[in-house]
């Protein structure tokens, strides 16, 4: 029996072992990727795309950047990269082929063809040379990682000297009421929104209770800090619904 074999994680709030995680994951995404970008709009009321703007102002891409986007399955953020930089280059890392099928299928892609990769890979073990990004993304993926300090560790190890990272990903709110009304939404109208849009109640089940267990603000922000990552921030957005973290390889 190996490590993984003995060690657990949580899948929703489920405890699993850590070696069945990625398979549940995928399972997840491949059910959902056809629906998943109208999810998106539905479950968010299209603030997902105020939020990943507000990515984009903070990164702020320069022309001849390239870009590692990672759980980046239909293209969202590698598109408004490379609209924003003018030119460079973004590939597109995904556990779940399904889903960069999606991505492949937008008609951004097809402009930006020459400038797009789409990789079939894992978080924690990046199919990449040391020091080979300027930018490492991640939007809504990262909670879905087994082991996401490994996830950091890596993305610190692909960045050139000088790289930045930056994650979006939900968050905790800071005020008691609020998070039980968010909580009381997410619980009851999502999953039944996944039934009705995507035919997959149990899929956004998951991705609620997923929510719930991934760190708050101030103990993601040491995980950055302890991939390597310096003059590491974070800003909340919609009032902690979600939160950008950046950091530094320096």
């Amino acid at each position: 029996m190996t490590d993984s074999d003995d060690k657990t994680t949580h899948f929703g709030f489920e405890t699993v072992p850590e070696s069945e995680k990625a398979g549940r994951v995928k399972g997840v995404f491949s059910s959902v990727a056809t629906k998943y970008d109208v999810m998106n709009d539905v479950m968010s009321a299209g603030v997902h795309r105020i939020w990943k703007d507000a990515m984009m102002d903070w990164l702020a891409p320069r022309a001849g950047q390239k870009l590692l986007d990672v759980a980046g399955g239909t293209g969202d953020i590698a598109f408004r990269f490379l609209k924003r930089a003018g030119s460079g280059h973004a590939t597109v890392l995904d556990l779940t082929e399904s889903m960069l099928v999606e991505g492949r299928k937008r008609a951004e892609a097809e402009q930006m063809a020459d400038s797009l990769d789409w990789v079939v890979g894992d978080a924690m073990a990046l199919p990449f040379p040391d020091n080979s990004f300027d930018v490492y993304t991640i939007s809504f993926g990262i909670r879905n990682v087994t082991r996401p300090q490994e996830a950091l560790n890596e993305a610190y190890r692909v960045l050139r000297p000088g790289g930045r990272l930056m994650v979006l990903e939900f968050s905790q709110l800071p005020n008691d009421a609020l998070q039980k009304a968010y909580d009381l939404y997410s619980f009851n109208v999502i999953p039944r929104m996944g039934k009705l849009i995507a035919n997959d109640s149990e899929s956004y089940k998951y991705l609620v209770e997923s929510i719930r267990n991934f760190p708050d603000q101030e103990t993601f922000l040491n995980m950055v800090r302890q991939a390597g990552f310096e003059n590491a921030k974070y800003r909340n957005l919609t009032m902690g619904v979600a939160a950008l973290h950046s950091g530094w390889k320096i």
